[in-house]
């Protein structure tokens, strides 16, 4: 009897310990789903909008260089080469506040042993200037760019850098791209949520991606953003990074 007894007390323990563990494991279970759930109660979309814009600054420089046995001489061969660049722009109509000359660079070449190895005995120097123009003509510091090198036919060793183009309202138009792109946002959160019976409800947080400002038509792409400045006409890009509410 006293056997049948502990049999039975036995049972009991075991069937109070598989119940209380069914009852934890369901409650951790239970909360994973809530969770889980209350996870998804979110949407994250990514807006962006694009535009065209059209450079309205333009910087350009042209190199000029003189070569010489003597140091003397080579500085006075480089101020008759500044003397005809500064009037051959002044002749286009450039206003001379707007030329820049540079600092002038001088360059010691050695001369070279029948080998081919440098010898420490000097054999000439060469002197190097810029000419910098900053406007805002944009067509017409183009245009002269292509011409400029008529300045070999006046016996200048010339060389025409490609222009450099800038749009300087950029930080305004940033504004207005991430508008755009954030209703961008809006527009293809409502798709997504039409398309799987959800509903958009709020707008919980947005962040700002990199902008991309290339030639027109390009598919370059940057994770740390591009600022194209070889073409006039140019395509800005604005990503923008949302999570909405859904219910």
């Amino acid at each position: 009897m006293n056997k049948t007894n502990n049999k039975s007390i036995t049972y009991i323990i075991i069937a109070l310990i598989l119940g209380v563990s069914f009852t934890v494991s369901s409650y951790f279970i239970s909360n994973g789903l809530i969770n889980l759930r209350s996870e998804q109660k979110i949407i994250r979309v990514t807006g962006s909008a694009k535009k065209q814009i059209r450079s309205d600054l333009v910087k350009w420089t042209g190199t000029y260089s003189v070569q010489a046995k003597d140091l003397k001489e080579a500085y006075k061969q480089l101020q008759n080469s500044q003397k005809i660049v500064k009037n051959y722009f002044l002749s286009k109509g450039i206003s001379e506040k707007d030329l820049i000359f540079s600092s002038i660079s001088t360059i010691t070449i050695y001369e070279m042993l029948p080998n081919g190895v440098t010898s420490t005995k000097i054999d000439s120097y060469r002197l190097v200037q810029n000419v910098q123009i900053t406007s805002k003509d944009v067509d017409k510091i183009t245009d002269l760019s292509r011409k400029s090198t008529e300045l070999i036919n006046l016996g200048v060793q010339f060389e025409s850098m490609p222009p450099q183009y800038y749009y300087t309202k950029l930080a305004d138009l940033k504004i207005e791209m991430l508008s755009l792109a954030t209703k961008d946002a809006v527009k293809r959160a409502q798709q997504i949520a039409e398309s799987t019976g959800i509903k958009v409800e709020r707008l919980r947080s947005a962040s700002m991606g990199v902008f991309q400002i290339t030639p027109p038509y390009s598919t370059e792409v940057s994770d740390y953003g591009i600022n194209d400045t070889s073409s006039v006409d140019k395509e800005i890009t604005a990503i923008v990074n949302c999570e909405f509410s859904i219910k």
